[in-house]
């Protein structure tokens, strides 16, 4: 054979080669590409016998999304558009995301199927109403479709109904003692250092309460059938509080005038709390019910208790109080060394004698004070529905001296202002005394407590009323019968104090506390100002 003959041959074989790959790579793009020109996007109106059900539903619940069915895989496109911008417009233009879930596999005869799908309404507050539907697929003309029903939107419409959206802010979720919204309704700025505590809680008691929005079917009339998401707008009552909205703007006013960190807790005598306000200068975190503070003299109530059962005195016992005195290797001085001689115990309290007090607490058994405290509530723990509190912490004395410290409410001693205004409860009330937040859920009480002699109450009492008599809370003489104490107490390096008043009147106790106010009298002012309020 020739060599041209044999590269005519070679060049023939090659050619031949060369058309067969070619029509196989043409083949393998028609069939990879005849699903896609099936899978259809906006503007495809109609699928080909080989889209499978998944195929379908998906493609589908795209065009739902977008709120035109037109063009839908639908045996009724224009009944499922009609309906889905009704929907829409009823939702007040919420917008969705849908999901394709579960699609059973169907033999290749099969008349029918179904698919589930996950669906998210989010509306303009925020809220996303989310829940599980379905669809129901037939052959039309050899081609899979979405049956169209009103189920579709969601499983629970029925023929004749729809949905119906209102803001769930109609009523109030959390409603104070007497039925002021707390949470919802008009409760814009309403006890703002509690409002994730009541939310909270209140989401877990009533269904649907973290929604902006009510959503509901309603019948061909209008008229609610049920309450989709959110809480029904004629259900329910809101979750009660202890809380007062007039207690709760007094407070919150009082604070919010003062230009340092400010706290004022205020609760029924009965332990039902009223308010609990704290200024931005105070921070965000709740400070006012489990914030630990040395109580300075305010703690003289404890120490007065312990005095009058352990130290053999009475109200009206003669004491000394010069205005500085050694005792062990403490050095006490009264507030500008003031000096009182000998007076009565009543006296010594209503003046905040620290010389007095700090002798008496000498004299006491080690754990005298701490006993003292216990039976005030200070050293009691409670489980309050959405609050993290702490009253105090008042432990037994390891030395002479730190006892010393410990009687003018200096030291290792630790008190929050809620567990200052419960020692002013339980010695209004002669009864250990149990906080609450809610009308309807208890508080838990893990370490509780039993007040004072009833004897020894009364002298405290007594004490109590002088110093707002006569003694460094008598600005308060206006402000009807006040029984308080005043505190000062220093922290960090003894450069700055905390100013203390604690009290009560009538079936309400209280505690102001302000940090760094180097005084008392700044919060015995705050405290005339709430009970003015």
């Amino acid at each position: 054979m020739s060599p041209a003959r044999k590269r005519g041959i070679l060049i023939g074989a090659a050619l031949t080669v060369v058309a067969i790959v070619v029509a196989a790579v043409v083949l393998l793009v028609k069939e990879d590409r005849a699903p896609a020109a099936s899978g259809g996007g906006p503007g495809e109106s109609t699928a080909n016998a080989q889209d499978s059900p998944a195929q379908v539903a998906g493609r589908f619940l795209r065009l739902f999304d977008l709120g035109d069915l037109t063009t839908a895989p639908v045996d009724d496109p224009a009944a499922a558009t009609s309906a889905l911008t009704g929907t829409r417009k009823a939702l007040n233009g919420a917008s969705v995301k849908t999901s394709l879930g579960e699609v059973p596999t169907t033999p290749g005869d099969a008349p029918s199927t179904s698919a589930t799908f996950h669906a998210a309404w989010t509306f303009g507050g925020g809220s996303v109403w989310k829940y599980e539907g379905k669809l129901d697929l037939v052959r039309n003309a050899g081609k899979w479709v979405v049956r169209w029903a009103m189920s579709v939107i969601h499983p629970k419409l029925e023929a004749g109904q729809r949905l119906s959206v209102a803001p769930v802010s109609a009523k109030p979720v959390v409603a104070d003692r007497d039925g002021k919204a707390l949470v919802g309704g008009d409760a814009t700025g309403v006890a703002p250092i509690l409002q994730g505590a009541l939310s909270k809680v209140a989401s877990g008691e009533n269904s649907g309460t973290g929604a902006t929005v009510t959503v509901s079917r309603v019948d061909v009339s209008g008229k609610p059938v049920e309450t989709l998401f959110g809480q029904a707008a004629d259900a329910g009552k809101p979750l009660v509080s202890t809380l007062s909205v007039a207690s709760q703007n007094a407070a919150q006013k009082a604070v919010d005038g003062f230009g340092g960190p400010a706290i004022i807790v205020a609760m029924k005598t009965s332990g039902e709390l009223l308010a609990v306000a704290q200024n931005g200068a105070a921070g965000s975190r709740p400070d006012a019910l489990n914030g630990l503070y040395s109580p300075g003299s305010a703690f003289k109530i404890a120490t007065a208790t312990a005095a009058l059962q352990q130290g053999g005195v009475s109200a009206d016992s003669p004491v000394a109080c010069p205005g500085s005195e050694q005792i062990g290797t403490r050095t006490l001085k009264n507030d500008n060394g003031f000096d009182l001689g000998t007076v009565s115990l009543k006296t010594a309290f209503a003046a905040s004698c620290n010389t007095t007090f700090g002798r008496l607490a000498g004299q006491l058994p080690a754990d005298g004070l701490a006993k003292a405290a216990s039976q005030l509530g200070l050293n009691a723990d409670f489980e309050i529905p959405g609050l993290t509190t702490e009253a105090g912490k008042v432990e037994p004395s390891s030395s002479g001296d730190e006892q010393v410290e410990a009687g003018i409410g200096q030291g290792r001693v630790q008190v929050s202002p809620l567990g200052a205004a419960l020692m002013a409860a339980t010695v209004a009330t002669g009864k250990p005394v149990v906080p609450k937040l809610w009308q309807e859920l208890e508080t838990k009480v893990n370490a509780g407590y039993q007040a004072p002699p009833a004897a020894v109450l009364n002298q405290v009492r007594a004490m109590m009323r002088e110093v707002c008599t006569t003694g460094t809370a008598k600005a308060l003489k206006g402000s009807g019968a006040v029984f308080g104490k005043t505190g000062t107490a220093q922290f960090g390096s003894g450069a700055d104090a905390n100013g203390w008043f604690v009290g009560y009147r009538g079936d309400v106790a209280f505690a102001v506390m302000l940090e760094g106010s180097n005084d008392s009298k700044p919060a015995v002012q705050l405290a005339a100002k709430f009970l003015a309020g």
